[in-house]
């Protein structure tokens, strides 16, 4: 490897490491100052809620990585440009092009570790995080299994939901389990689908209820609908349901298969599960888009610039990349596109940056 690619390699990995040392201490602290209360609150020791804080850390590497990359790169540049590095390299006959090579390597390697790195190390760590943060802090009684089968207890309640779609507020293949003191089964409700309707209000439909009479033997009824009220609402269902992240590509595929098999609509996993191959591309995407604004000489503006310009583009992609996905789980957008649309239009302004250049 030439000397000039080792070099600014080097001073990259350099400016990377301190980029996320940096973040990361920031958001862990501020983290920390916000939740701090809810542990105390349940009579938790501050240790753990540094367990809590060390189970997000590998989260929130991998959501600030592209930037911190981004970062680095114009920091580099910045600081060559400031100290005529690149006037001298020019003079040498260096092109930008030429310098462009270790910039690139670093964009695909992090591509491949954060891909890897999501698959293997966070959906363990956020699980173990948001099981902390359930069970000990917020106290609920759930249970979650890996093929999102919802268990919630309530008193003399346990309720069984096959399914949440999180777009609509609909559970799906919903029971309803009722004991009396004797914790014997004093009601079962079946369920084929139930939607919220606000307070603590759900109206159900296609209902089979078994209710337990006297004599000790059950009577059954159906209903086409039926209002019933219960203590959990959207939001409690959003906490206890697990998260995309913390499954890995095969986990999200084969559970996205098997609900569309069973006949619900799978399209928000269908979109975080194309997310999972889109998002660390934006590696290789922001390492491009640094070298291109180096190359049109925003690096002489100054330090200060260049970082607020390159936190301003950051921004602005998550913007897009947010938006689209929300388009996507909306429906109004292919799953593929909602996922792909804002890698393909921030690495088109990547390459028009780069156009032109020496």
């Amino acid at each position: 490897m030439p000397v000039i690619h080792r070099y600014v390699g080097r001073e990259i990995l350099k400016y990377l490491g301190i980029v996320l040392v940096t973040v990361v201490g920031i958001y862990l602290m501020v983290d920390f100052f916000e939740r701090i209360d809810n542990f105390l609150g349940a009579d938790l020791p501050v240790s753990r809620a540094l367990v809590y804080l060390g189970y997000k850390v590998p989260l929130i590497i991998a959501q600030i990585l592209p930037v911190a990359i981004l970062l680095a790169v114009l920091i580099t540049f910045g600081l060559m440009a400031r100290s005529n590095e690149l006037i001298a390299l020019k003079s040498s006959g260096v092109s930008i092009r030429y310098l462009l090579r270790p910039v690139l390597w670093i964009g695909i390697l992090s591509t491949g570790f954060l891909f890897l790195f999501s698959e293997i190390v966070v959906p363990v760590t956020s699980a173990n995080a948001n099981r902390i943060w359930l069970l000990e802090v917020r106290q609920k009684s759930a249970v979650i299994s890996r093929e999102k089968n919802i268990w919630l207890k309530d008193n003399r309640l346990i309720n069984h939901i096959r399914y949440y779609d999180k777009t609509r507020g609909i559970v799906h293949g919903i029971s309803l389990f009722y004991f009396d003191d004797a914790f014997r089964l004093s009601r079962r409700l079946d369920a084929k689908q139930g939607a919220f309707q606000g307070g603590e209000t759900w109206i159900f439909q296609d209902i089979l209820e078994q209710v337990l009479n006297p004599d000790g033997t059950y009577s059954v009824n159906s209903y086409d609908e039926r209002v019933e009220s219960m203590s959990f609402t959207p939001e409690s269902l959003e906490i206890v349901v697990k998260k995309s992240e913390e499954m890995s590509y095969r986990e999200l595929r084969e559970y996205v298969e098997r609900v569309e098999a069973e006949g619900y609509d799978a399209t928000p996993y269908r979109v975080d599960l194309y997310a999972k191959i889109s998002f660390p591309f934006i590696c290789l995407i922001l390492s491009v888009l640094g070298i291109g604004i180096a190359a049109g000489g925003r690096v002489r503006e100054g330090l200060p610039v260049v970082i607020a310009f390159g936190i301003g583009i950051a921004f602005m992609y998550w913007i897009f990349y947010s938006f689209f996905l929300s388009l996507g789980y909306g429906g109004m957008l292919p799953p593929v596109m909602a996922a792909w649309t804002a890698n393909v239009v921030f690495m088109s302004f990547a390459l028009f940056k780069l156009m032109g250049t020496e």
